[in-house]
Formats: structure tokens, sequence, C-alpha cells
């Protein structure tokens, strides 16, 4: 099978060991059609079977193993993906063990993935905000058996702040835990703001020890070639972001 071509896939750009491998899938190089064109990745979002195991065919030729893939619930459930059962229900992954491939899929909620300084350990969160608000980077993180303060986190394609429109009782939420999460948003008027998922992220990574930040620039909701977007188009189809270890 022809491996998916160079610009399907991103590549981190961060200071990771070599031994550290990660990367995020775009919806380029696939064979779905319609509104899962093309590398949809989810089994869950109405696409033909047939072509999400093609996709996800394509996309093993890239990875060592087989992807721990997750039932994602906005929880802040993290599992050993070493050890998992099959189909576990989880928000979070972490592994010590080379060849174990972490995975989270989103379409607007973001991917934080994350390594030891060491090359010891990784681990990545699925980080919509109910699982921000759960404490999903948290509990990831205290997973994965590192100091935070040598942990190098990279923040994948998410929806930002420019499209992201929101409730009051959202950025309430978030403002009565933490009073100063109120700089993440920005305010529209009639009661909606502007919600800036990276910046929730890096506030919560900075609070736990973590200054090695990288990533958070891209837009899932405004690049409508490149990515899947659920705010922009409802239906639609699930990119992949994956860590793993090697040798």
């Amino acid at each position: 099978m022809t491996a998916l071509h160079t610009g399907a896939l991103i590549a981190p750009q961060w200071p990771v060991p070599a031994n550290v491998r990660a990367f995020c899938s775009t919806r380029l190089g696939g064979v779905s059609e319609g509104v899962m064109a093309s590398l949809n990745l989810g089994v869950h979002v109405g696409d033909i079977p047939a072509n999400v195991t093609q996709n996800r065919a394509l996309l093993r030729t890239h990875l060592p193993s087989e992807p721990v893939w997750m039932e994602q619930v906005h929880g802040a459930a993290v599992i050993d993906a070493a050890s998992s059962p099959a189909d576990p229900r989880a928000d979070g992954a972490v592994t010590r063990k080379a060849g174990v491939v972490c995975c989270v899929m989103t379409a607007d909620c973001l991917p934080v993935l994350l390594a030891d300084e060491a090359g010891t350990a990784v681990g990545i969160a699925h980080a919509g905000w109910r699982g921000l608000a759960h404490g999903v980077i948290e509990a990831t993180i205290g997973r994965m058996q590192a100091p935070p303060s040598r942990i190098v986190a990279y923040l994948g394609p998410a929806i930002s702040r420019k499209a992201y429109e929101v409730g009051a009782e959202l950025f309430e939420l978030f403002v009565k835990k933490d009073a100063a999460d109120e700089q993440s948003f920005i305010g529209k008027g009639g009661g909606k703001y502007w919600c800036d998922l990276y910046s929730l992220a890096t506030r919560r990574l900075v609070r736990l020890g973590v200054s090695a930040i990288y990533g958070g620039t891209y837009c899932t909701h405004g690049d409508a070639a490149r990515f899947f977007s659920f705010r922009r188009d409802g239906q639609t189809g699930r990119m992949a972001s994956l860590i793993w270890l090697t040798q």
C-alpha cells in the first residue's frame, strides 16, 4: 500500500529526543469522499467502514504498530497505552514502552502532545473545553511519572479563538474555578465570548510547571482545505495526533 504523501502529515517542531516520534494527520491523502474527504480516521462519524479501514491502513504505514484507538468521552481518564484493554473509554494516554502508539482523534478539539526531555515517557491528551475543565492535561502529565519541568508540550491543530464562539455558561465555568482564565476569553457581546483553547491549555501547562510549550498556530475551522472541523461543517471526519517512542 502506498504511504501518505508528505503534505498529509504535520510533524511537530519541538526540541525532543530523537527517539520521540510524533505527527498530526490532516484531512489530506485518503480515500473517503464527500464531507469525509479524504483521510477520515473516525469509525463513528457516518463514513463508509471500508474507507475508514483503508485510511487507517495508510496511516499505519508511518507507524511501528497499530495505534491504541480510544473511545473519547470528553473526560479526564488516562490509560497506560501499553496495557490498555481494547477500545478504552478515555481521553488521555501515556506510555514508557517503545513501539506503543498513543493517539487521539480531533476535529476542533485540541490535541496536546507531551514528551519528557529524557525520552523515556510520552503522552497525549484530547483537550476540548470539557477535557480542559475536567483536568485531562493534569491527569495525563500525572501519569507520565516525569517532573513537569522536564516535559515538552506541543499543541496540535485545533479551532482558534477567532472562530470559537461560546456562551456565558462556559465562560463562567472556567472563571469560577480560576479567575485568571478570564484572559483566555474575549467578550463578543450578548452573553457570547471568543474562547481560546490554546491559551487555556497553555495556562494549565504553565501552572503545572511545564515551560517548554510549542505549536498552537493552526485553526481547523479556518482552513477547510486542510482540516476537518465539526464547528464549521457539523458532519465531518476526524484527524489523528499520534506519539510514540522508538528503541
